[in-house]
């Protein structure tokens, strides 16, 4: 017998809607990565020229080829001419010299070098043309459905694009994929064979201000104007943030100061649902048990403005009755918080318990309960 399903929707709470904060950047996203919460978003799904904040996503192509073994931290590449005579900003390698995949590093994040940048496209793919197509094939595979990538470095392209929700994307993965060397964002300053000692500072405006801040990179063309892909630890909680089309340096650096101050003080953190509670007893379809628990694989939290009372509602939804056989950790359903002015968190629920088929006499006594119960409802109506 087929089993009737009905989708089933139950308000469980209330909490508050976020405060908007008004940004004077042309396109951001704000990003809480416990809660997977996007906090604020403006042009976040809109193409731009990312300038060299889309180092990050060379960046990543460069950690994938050491984790996977191409290359080792101190395997030396050499510097083409191309990479030599890059403009903006530069390591100022040369032909003679062979710097490790380390220095590289090190060189991209800190000093932005655009040859540096150069040398790994090159090293890793043979052109930079070719390089950039990885980088697009790649990041069409991560999810980044606004990028398209036409070099290694950010260097002004009609073609090179990228979203501010894709940097920030591109961001938590490498925080989450590769923690081995995220400690290199949070370097300020950086020296490549005693060259250049005015170049030698980390333009991240955010790293010095004792707020948490660890990474991750700047990025500044006329087009583009200035822009900063950044990231802030405070009590254990890490919010992301993308800001681009900044008028000045010092408009970068005060938007993105105010934007962590935003994240951190607008919200709290809430246990919606403790890991290991029942969010509630599901009826089920011919099984043993008349019932079972739907549950979260590790709770669920929530951040809520502080200080404010409001609408937030959050919903259980799954097919009822749910038809045996179940097995624990089986997807059921799925939890729903909407929050006003934020995307909706959805986390599946599980069954919290094994619910075997009934037998022969079960299955009948079921299928009988079922029709009076059918029965009842056309009768009622």
């Amino acid at each position: 017998m087929r089993a009737f399903l009905l989708r089933f929707a139950t308000v469980l709470a209330f909490a508050a809607p976020a405060q908007a904060f008004d940004t004077t950047a042309t396109a951001a996203w704000v990003y809480d990565v416990p809660t997977g919460t996007v906090l604020m978003e403006k042009n976040a799904d809109t193409a731009i020229p990312p300038a060299s904040m889309s180092k990050l996503m060379t960046l990543y192509m460069l950690f994938e080829a050491l984790e996977e073994g191409r290359v080792q931290l101190d395997t030396q590449l050499p510097v083409s001419t191309r990479a030599r005579q890059m403009g903006g900003s530069t390591m100022f390698l040369n032909e003679l010299d062979r710097p490790t995949v380390e220095q590289l590093i090190k060189g991209i994040i800190v000093l932005s070098g655009n040859d540096a940048c150069v040398v790994v496209a090159e090293g890793l793919a043979g052109t930079e043309e070719a390089f950039a197509r990885q980088m697009t094939e790649r990041g069409r595979q991560m999810g980044l459905t606004h990028s398209t990538f036409r070099n290694s470095t950010g260097w002004p392209d009609p073609q090179h694009r990228m979203s501010a929700e894709d940097l920030g994307i591109v961001a938590t993965r490498l925080i989450e994929d590769f923690p081995q060397f995220y400690d290199n964002f949070s370097l300020t300053e950086y020296r490549f064979d005693d060259r250049a000692p005015s170049n030698r500072f980390n333009r991240n405006p955010i790293l010095r201000l004792g707020i948490g801040a660890d990474g991750l990179k700047t990025g500044h063309t006329q087009e583009a104007g200035y822009g900063l892909v950044g990231s802030a630890v405070q009590d254990g909680r890490r919010v992301i943030f993308v800001i681009s089309g900044l008028q000045s340096d010092r408009a970068r650096a005060e938007e993105s100061e105010r934007i962590v101050n935003w994240a951190f003080r607008q919200f709290t953190m809430q246990s919606l649902v403790p890991a290991g509670d029942t969010v509630l007893e599901a009826p089920v379809w011919l099984g043993t048990m008349g019932r079972v628990g739907l549950t979260t694989q590790n709770g669920v939290n929530v951040l809520v403005p502080a200080g404010v009372q409001d609408q937030v509602k959050v919903e259980v939804v799954y097919d009822s009755p749910i038809p045996a056989p179940i097995t624990k950790g089986d997807r059921v359903g799925q939890l729903v918080v909407t929050i006003p002015g934020t995307r909706d968190t959805v986390t599946p629920l599980i069954a919290a318990s094994d619910v075997p088929e009934a037998g022969f006499l079960g299955r009948m006594k079921g299928a009988v309960l079922q029709l009076g119960q059918r029965a009842i409802s056309a009768v009622g109506s």
